[in-house]
């Protein structure tokens, strides 16, 4: 295929910033956005820390009616897509609508929306149910709220993959473009299961972590890792075709270069223990960007902080990339953020970006004793200066999902 595809655009809603350079500026520093949880009282809880959005404006420019219909991950994504292409400097007016898509998740919708239209389903009959209680709580919404938002009337998806859902959606999006379905797509994802039953039922799967320490609850890679920490925000990135983009004088931050999926066909939620499907993928991936692993300089790590994932992802890094495992520097986004399930993979990217950019790779937030059978180099104590042209973004989801991308230096 000769179209090649950039990022011109990126927005992003965090628990340590919302907005990319806000974001960006405290992961450097190492910031942890991770707290106590305010959204519900947790006093039967077991878990007791999350990574919230803080002080959350809707942008003015959506309209305040439509705004009072989402719930929070579509705002989320809505607002990550307002800064996106406001970035991108996408003057749409002047594009072929037709040509202009969208492909961004959720992982599971709106959980708040259920739960409330339960109750009153219960306590006040089926009459009293919320008329728009469907169009608020089904996960392609964010995608749709963004198209009507921006008059986009391309091709518009929501690939549901659970934790590898912001993965899946960009990479579709690549291919979307690449094999000449759209010259610009809206990707990433959106998500906020911070609610009563969501936190009850990622702790029923003993998935949570129960520390009560904000700086070390969420630790990658060390032995005495115990679980995830839920987090919630957006992640969207504007990819464009590379001659469109030239076209208009669009500042380009990086290129997309390769995308690889596979499945374990294993477990419901157990990664493959010999972590051979993520391996595929990130083998896929390379040889879609045509890099080989002795290229690779960076890998964004899934890093979910629980036992089985960090163990079987460092066998899958082993498999995938071989000798050349030994040198290539490892983070994990959620130890500064917590996990954002389908929102997760789109601020990774972000980061990943960002670090080709700044050339710096930042920390592996809490990380104090690696666990030695997670024996790959990764950043701990702090952030560090790093020539950066390749890096893979891995993103890993219940069901035995996994998603791969590879960004390189736009050269």
């Amino acid at each position: 295929m000769s179209r090649r595809v950039v990022i011109t655009g990126m927005g992003a809603i965090t628990p340590i910033g919302n907005d990319v350079n806000t974001f960006w500026e405290n992961a450097k520093k190492g910031v942890v956005g991770i707290g106590p949880i305010t959204k519900l009282d947790t006093t039967d809880y077991k878990a007791k820390l999350a990574g919230e959005v803080k002080d959350f404006v809707v942008p003015e420019c959506v309209d305040k009616k439509a705004a009072r219909r989402m719930e929070d991950f579509s705002k989320y994504a809505v607002a990550a897509a307002v800064e996106a292409i406001g970035d991108s400097g996408l003057e749409l007016e002047k594009e072929d609508p037709y040509r202009v898509g969208v492909c961004v998740g959720s992982g599971v919708g709106s959980l708040q929306n259920i739960t409330r239209n339960y109750v009153r389903l219960l306590e006040k009959g089926p009459n009293r149910v919320e008329p728009l209680m469907i169009p608020g709580l089904i996960s392609n919404i964010a995608a749709g709220n963004i198209a009507i938002q921006f008059g986009l009337k391309g091709k518009n998806i929501n690939v549901v993959t659970a934790c590898a859902t912001g993965n899946h959606n960009i990479g579709e999006g690549f291919r979307s473009i690449l094999y000449g379905e759209a010259d610009v797509m809206v990707t990433g994802g959106g998500e906020n299961t911070i609610c009563d039953i969501g936190l009850a039922g990622f702790m029923g799967l003993n998935a949570l972590s129960t520390s009560e320490d904000p700086k070390t609850a969420s630790r990658p890679f060390d032995v005495d890792r115990d679980g995830f920490v839920m987090a919630e925000g957006a992640g969207i990135l504007v990819l464009e075709e590379l001659e469109h983009a030239k076209a208009r004088g669009a500042h380009i931050y990086a290129e997309i270069a390769g995308y690889g999926a596979t499945s374990d066909a294993y477990h419901v939620t157990a990664p493959a223990e010999d972590g051979s499907g993520a391996a595929k993928a990130m083998e896929f991936a390379m040889k879609d960007a045509e890099v080989s692993p002795e290229e690779v300089d960076y890998i964004n790590a899934h890093g979910t902080s629980t036992h089985m994932n960090d163990l079987f992802e460092t066998r899958a890094v082993r498999l995938a990339l071989g000798a050349a495992a030994d040198k290539v520097k490892v983070n994990s986004t959620k130890s500064l953020v917590g996990h954002m399930l389908g929102a997760a993979g789109g601020v990774e990217a972000i980061a990943c970006i960002k670090s080709i950019n700044d050339n710096f790779i930042h920390v592996n937030a809490g990380l104090v004793n690696q666990d030695p059978e997670c024996d790959l180099d990764v950043v701990k104590g702090e952030g560090i200066s790093h020539e950066v042209n390749v890096v893979i973004s891995n993103s890993l989801g219940f069901g035995g999902h996994n998603a791969s991308l590879v960004f390189k230096a736009y050269n």
